[in-house]
């Protein structure tokens, strides 16, 4: 006497579950580990960088990229500490030059890839109107936002630019000193300063809260030239410098230009 049907589709079942156990573990055993990426990155390049970061795992199967955003100053001070740290990219060349003379950055990877502004920017509906540096001395104008220069390549910038306008010792009053440059982009958005001075890019973001009142002039401040590097010591010194060698691609540079960054051949 033969077995019942729904007996023999319960060992039929049995058995299907057993192959597919079987060749998910197989699969599991065999299959490519996914390599992870730390990269410390200035907090201005977080828009063009989310973009990449995505584009750089489709074209890498396997490899995951968790990027780590602020202040160029205080990464590098991270990386000084032995942060597990595979790539850096920093908002000005100051910050790449003391890592690579602490021999913490592989210095035969390091490249200039973008280059930006320096802006300052009012409120929106900001009624007085701000045509150069120089009218930062108005009464009117209380509260100023910008970088900490000690720490904030955006804030270095800012203080390079008020000196060349000779104009930086009297506003000293008046600065609202910020840990990085969204910090001091959201303090204008919001309105809680009369102005501000950030990047070009930063501020293109923000077009429906805050508006450009002046481009700083180049000769105002040295180049805001950003640069990336893989940091001595990686364990994903492969991937690391696949990462930073991307950047350089086409795909990166259109990404980089949609978000207001300029092309540096330096």
């Amino acid at each position: 006497m033969g077995e019942e049907p729904s007996v023999r589709w319960k060992k039929l079942a049995s058995l299907l579950l057993l192959c597919c156990s079987i060749l998910f573990f197989n699969s599991a055993l065999y299959a490519e580990p996914q390599q992870e990426l730390t990269v410390s990155a200035a907090i201005s390049l977080k828009n063009a960088f989310d973009e990449i970061g995505k584009a750089f795992e489709a074209e890498h199967k396997g490899a995951k990229v968790h990027f780590n955003y602020g202040a160029s100053g205080d990464l590098k001070k991270q990386i000084e500490g032995g942060a597990p740290v595979d790539v850096y990219a920093s908002a000005s060349p100051k910050e790449m030059d003391e890592l690579k003379k602490q021999d913490r950055i592989l210095q035969d990877t390091v490249v200039n890839f973008a280059q930006n502004s320096i802006v300052l920017i009012q409120p929106a509906d900001a009624r007085a109107a701000l045509p150069s540096f120089n009218d930062l001395k108005k009464e009117e104008v209380k509260r100023i936002a910008i970088g900490n220069p000690k720490t904030v390549p955006a804030g270095r910038y800012a203080q390079e630019t008020l000196e060349y306008f000779k104009v930086f010792d009297a506003l000293k009053n008046k600065f609202v000193l910020a840990e990085n440059v969204r910090q001091a982009l959201d303090y204008v958005a919001r309105g809680e300063v009369d102005a501000g001075i950030v990047y070009l890019t930063d501020a293109k973001l923000m077009t429906n809260k805050v508006k450009i009142a002046v481009i700083a002039p180049e000769t105002s401040h040295k180049p805001v030239i950003y640069p990336i590097a893989v940091v001595n010591g990686t364990k994903n010194e492969v991937l690391a410098k696949e990462f930073v060698k991307s950047i350089t691609s086409e795909q990166t540079r259109r990404i980089l230009e949609k978000y207001g960054f300029n092309k540096t051949g330096k």
